[in-house]
C-alpha cells in the first residue's frame, strides 16, 4: 500500500482517486476551491459525476503542502492551470513520482504537460504521463478500461503500471512520452471537428473520414517531432481519438456538436460546463504546425471556425475542395521497386543487414562501411536521413538533398534498398518491418544501440576509415590553404 496525493478534484482526478482507493492505497485529494471540497466531503460524490461513490477512507484537503506529503503525486488539474499549480506545489514536492493526467500543450513555450512540470521542478523530477481511452463516467462504474503509462525510464513507468493495474484497469507502458502527450492534446481538436460534423447532421461517413485523416495529421506532426509512429497507432493515439470523437461522454465532441448547431464558442463551453481541452490546445497546435512545417488541414479548419473566420458549412466545403492527394507516403514507383527487391531476395536463410547515416558527399569511407556491412549478410538496407530530420534533429546542413543522396546510394552495388530515416526512434519499427538480422553502425556510436539486441538482432559497430570524414572534407574545401 502506498500513500498517494491527487492534485485536482475534477471528474477524471476523482475517478483515478477512486481506482487507487480500491487498490487499497491511502489517497488524499486536493482542490484549490474550498466549496468543491466541502460539497464532495458532505455528499461523498461529485457534482459532475453523480454516479461516483467515494470510498469512506478517501481524504480531502485544501492544503497543498499536506497532499504533497506522499509517495506518488497524481497531477489532475486542467492544462491551463498546470504551471501555476506546480509553482505553488514545488516547495513541497521532494523525490516522489509524479503522474500527469492533464492533456495539452502550453502556448508559446509549446511544452507538453510533463515538460511544464520538469521546467518548474527541475530535470531530476520523475514524471509519468498517464493517458489513453478512459472516460471518467465509465471508470467509476468499473467498466474494463486500458491506459498507457509513459516515461523515458521504463522502470518508473512500470512502477505506475503496478500502482494502477487491476481487473478493471489494464495498464500498458511506453517510453515515448512526448508522443503519448501529443496524442492526448491533438485528439481533442479532432474530436471538436467530429462534433462539428455531427452538429451539422453529417453522418458516420464524415466522422470516419475526420477520425482517419485526423490521425494522419497527428502522426505527421508527431513523427516530424521525433515521436514513435507506433505510439499514434496505439491506445494513446487511435484508441483515445476514437473514444473522444465518438462518445456522448466527450466534452470536446459535445462542444463541437453545439458549435455545428450554431452556438458560438462561449455559449458552447458554458453549455458543456467543464473545461474543453481541445480549445486550449488549438493555439499550440497551430504554432507547432508552423514551426515544423507540417500540414494539418483539419486542425487549421477547427481553428478558423473557433475564431469566427469561417462558418462550419463553409469550412466543410473548403476541406472537400482541397487539392487532390494520395494516401501513400511514398511514390508508387518507390513502393513497387522496394517490393520487387524484397520479393526477389526473399528466401530461407537470407540474412538481412541494416545501417543508418546521412551519407552526404559520398566518399570511399562510406563505400568501405557499406562493403563491410554487406559482407555481414545477403541483403543490405540503408536508412538515409531525410533533409528535415538532418536539419531539425541532427543539426546538420547537407550539400546534397535526400533524393540526390538516395540516388547515389542506389547506384552502389553493395546496397539493395534505400529507405528514409525520419526520426531517431524508428529503428525498432524498421527491424520488425524488414525482418532485420544484423544492425550495423560506425564505432563512434559504440554502445548507443545495444538496446536493439532485445529485439533479437545482432548489433555490430564497425571501425570507420580513419583518414577520411565528411566533416573533414567540408573543412578542407572551406579552408584549402590550411590543408
Amino acid at each position: 500500500m502506498y500513500k498517494v496525493g491527487v492534485l485536482g478534484a475534477g471528474t477524471w482526478g476523482m475517478a483515478v482517486a477512486r481506482v487507487l482507493c480500491n487498490r487499497h492505497h491511502s489517497v488524499m485529494v486536493w482542490s484549490a476551491l474550498p466549496q468543491e471540497i466541502e460539497y464532495i466531503q458532505k455528499n461523498r460524490t461529485h457534482p459532475k459525476l453523480p454516479e461516483l461513490q467515494i470510498p469512506d477512507d478517501m481524504e480531502f484537503t485544501t492544503d497543498i503542502k499536506e497532499v504533497c506529503n506522499s509517495e506518488y503525486l497524481v497531477v489532475a488539474v486542467p492544462s491551463i492551470f498546470m504551471r501555476s499549480t506546480m509553482e505553488t506545489a514545488k516547495d513541497y514536492i521532494k523525490d516522489q513520482i509524479l503522474i500527469d493526467l492533464a492533456k495539452g500543450v502550453e502556448s508559446d513555450s509549446l511544452y507538453t504537460m510533463s515538460e511544464i512540470i520538469r521546467d518548474v521542478l527541475g530535470s531530476q523530477a520523475k514524471i509519468v504521463a498517464l493517458s489513453g481511452p478512459t472516460h471518467a463516467e465509465e471508470v467509476v462504474n468499473d467498466m474494463p478500461s486500458t491506459i498507457v503509462s509513459a516515461c523515458g525510464d521504463l522502470e518508473v513507468a512500470e512502477k505506475v503500471q503496478n500502482l494502477f493495474q487491476d481487473t478493471c484497469m489494464r495498464v500498458y507502458t511506453n517510453v515515448d512520452v512526448r508522443g503519448v502527450e501529443l496524442c492526448g492534446a491533438l485528439k481533442n481538436i479532432i474530436a471538436l471537428a467530429a462534433g462539428i460534423s455531427h452538429g451539422l447532421n453529417y453522418g458516420d461517413n464524415t466522422r470516419a473520414a475526420i477520425i482517419t485523416r485526423g490521425l494522419s495529421e497527428m502522426t505527421r506532426l508527431g513523427t516530424t517531432m521525433g515521436c514513435l509512429e507506433q505510439t499514434f497507432h496505439g491506445l494513446a493515439g487511435i484508441g483515445d481519438l476514437i473514444v473522444t470523437a465518438t462518445s456522448v461522454h466527450s466534452r470536446n465532441f459535445k462542444c463541437g456538436t453545439l458549435i455545428g448547431q450554431g452556438y458560438n464558442v462561449d455559449e458552447a463551453t458554458k453549455e458543456v460546463g467543464m473545461v474543453v481541452e481541445g480549445l486550449n490546445a488549438l493555439p499550440a497546435a497551430m504554432q507547432l504546425s508552423k514551426r515544423y512545417d507540417v500540414e494539418m488541414p483539419i486542425t487549421a479548419t477547427v481553428d478558423a471556425i473557433v475564431k469566427g473566420k469561417v462558418s462550419p458549412n463553409e469550412a466543410v466545403k473548403a476541406l472537400m475542395n482541397r487539392d487532390r492527394k494520395t494516401e501513400l507516403t511514398k511514390s508508387v514507383a518507390d513502393i513497387n521497386f522496394e517490393n520487387s527487391i524484397i520479393k526477389s531476395k526473399r528466401g530461407l536463410g537470407m540474412k538481412r543487414v541494416i545501417t543508418y547515416g546521412t551519407f552526404d558527399l559520398l566518399h570511399y569511407g562510406h563505400i568501405n562501411l557499406l562493403k563491410r556491412a554487406k559482407a555481414l549478410g545477403d541483403y543490405l538496407i540503408v536508412a538515409v536521413s531525410t533533409d528535415e530530420f538532418t536539419r531539425l534533429k541532427k543539426d546538420k546542413k547537407c550539400y546534397f538533398s535526400y533524393e540526390q543522396r538516395k540516388g547515389l546510394l542506389e547506384s552502389v552495388r553493395f546496397v539493395d534498398l534505400v529507405i528514409p530515416e525520419e526520426n531517431w526512434d524508428q529503428k525498432i519499427n524498421d527491424i520488425k518491418e524488414y525482418h532485420i538480422d544484423t544492425f550495423v553502425i560506425g564505432d563512434d556510436w559504440k554502445g548507443k544501440f545495444d538496446y536493439l539486441k532485445d529485439e533479437g538482432v545482432e548489433v555490430i559497430y564497425l571501425p570507420r576509415t580513419p583518414e577520411i570524414s565528411t566533416t573533414q572534407i567540408k573543412e578542407d574545401l572551406n579552408h584549402p590553404e590550411e590543408k
